[in-house]
């Protein structure tokens, strides 16, 4: 099963590009994107897109080198005030998931409200793409979307997750 957006694209460190002024406060946003979401609106849903095991595309390889084997490629769709805002991608080595096999049983659970509940975790830099969308899917019209990435760890237990902003996020 492909994912419904493709991350396959020219990623570049965010602080080398101009980014459009009412999304850069999002795309730099340091701390849990769930909340900042939740701060802004009065009724936030997030909705399980697929939750699949996968090998991980040559094209990620860069951003998770040591890893091996299968992954556990969770998509989402977090919406505000009933508009979708926000799709987000993770991919969850093996290796990782032995550690962190809480984030198997997610569910609808928002995966930055686990994630930032640990004090050891860290984030590698921000990185930010403009991903094009060909045609409609899982309500998200087709067009051009900026997004970000990064790789967080937790005892050493690495992951990807990756955030496409959606037209909504500039209503916020």
């Amino acid at each position: 099963m492909t994912a419904v957006i493709s991350l396959n694209a020219p990623w570049l460190a965010a602080d080398t590009l101009r980014l459009p002024e009412k999304l850069q406060p999002w795309l730099l946003e340091p701390a849990s994107l769930t909340a900042r979401l939740k701060a802004h609106c009065q009724q936030f849903r997030l909705a399980l897109l697929a939750e699949t095991t996968t090998e991980l595309p040559d094209f990620l390889w860069p951003c998770l080198p040591a890893i091996s084997g299968a992954c556990v490629r969770r998509e989402v769709l977090m919406s505000c005030n009933q508009q979708p805002a926000v799709y987000a991608q993770s991919w969850l080595p093996e290796s990782s998931r032995r550690q962190l096999h809480q984030l198997t049983a997610l569910g609808e659970q928002p995966l930055g409200e686990f994630l930032f509940q640990f004090p050891d975790l860290r984030r590698g830099p921000i990185e930010v793409a403009r991903l094009q969308l060909a045609g409609t899917t899982a309500g998200i019209a087709a067009g051009e979307y900026w997004a970000r990435r990064s790789v967080f760890s937790v005892a050493d237990a690495p992951l990807l997750v990756a955030e496409v902003f959606l037209p909504a996020v500039e209503l916020l």
